[in-house]
């Protein structure tokens, strides 16, 4: 039984490690984002979508993060 309760502790933190660093990446990422169409609004278009391919590289990591806790045993 208490191989059980490695493998869930195991698949905690590794979901929440792997959920950390992607969630403070995309909040540090819009953030600045916004920042720079506050300063200049006529750059929105231009910030726009290497924000979100930005979000998208920091969400894969989180993706990443998930298979490995599904293919923990």
């Amino acid at each position: 039984m208490e191989h059980v309760s490695y493998v869930v502790m195991a698949k905690a933190f590794t979901m929440a490690i792997g959920g950390i660093g992607p969630a403070f990446a995309i909040g540090m990422l819009v953030s600045k984002a916004m920042e720079a169409i506050g300063r200049n609004p006529e750059a929105g278009g231009k910030v726009f979508v290497p924000m979100l391919l930005g979000a998208a590289f920091a969400e894969a990591i989180a993706i990443y993060s998930l298979v490995v806790v599904f293919t923990l045993k």
